[in-house]
């Protein structure tokens, strides 16, 4: 199964974010868009395309640079990333606006817990 179904909304992982993107299906008393789908959990298709975009500070801190940032100043700034994309049958259309390395490409939405 590639989604995780919750009523209103569905989860899936996305490759291109290493991260998870929720979206509204059907009827829902939820606030903002709704999108279509064709219910198969297994070869999911959603319309019309899903667009996340959100503000994050790079370079991230984590393990590898956790001494560095706390030991001296750390230039960071804010960058608008986006994730663009279409999901038909199973697979994920990354668009070309989208600013991580997936950008352009189609693959496979990985099973639900398989990032």
């Amino acid at each position: 199964m590639k989604l995780r179904l919750m009523e209103e909304l569905v989860m899936f992982h996305c490759p291109g974010c290493n991260e998870d993107h929720a979206i509204t299906v059907g009827a829902s008393d939820i606030p903002g868009p709704v999108w279509s789908f064709n219910g198969d959990a297994t070869r999911p298709t959603f319309s019309p395309s899903i667009l996340v975009s959100a503000p994050l500070w790079e370079p991230p801190v984590n393990a590898s640079n956790w001494a560095q940032w706390s030991r001296s100043p750390w230039e960071q700034k804010l960058v608008d990333h986006i994730c663009h994309s279409f999901v038909t049958d199973g697979r994920i259309q990354f668009l070309s606006d989208c600013t991580h390395a997936l950008a352009g490409q189609t693959v496979e939405l990985p099973d639900w817990g398989q990032p």
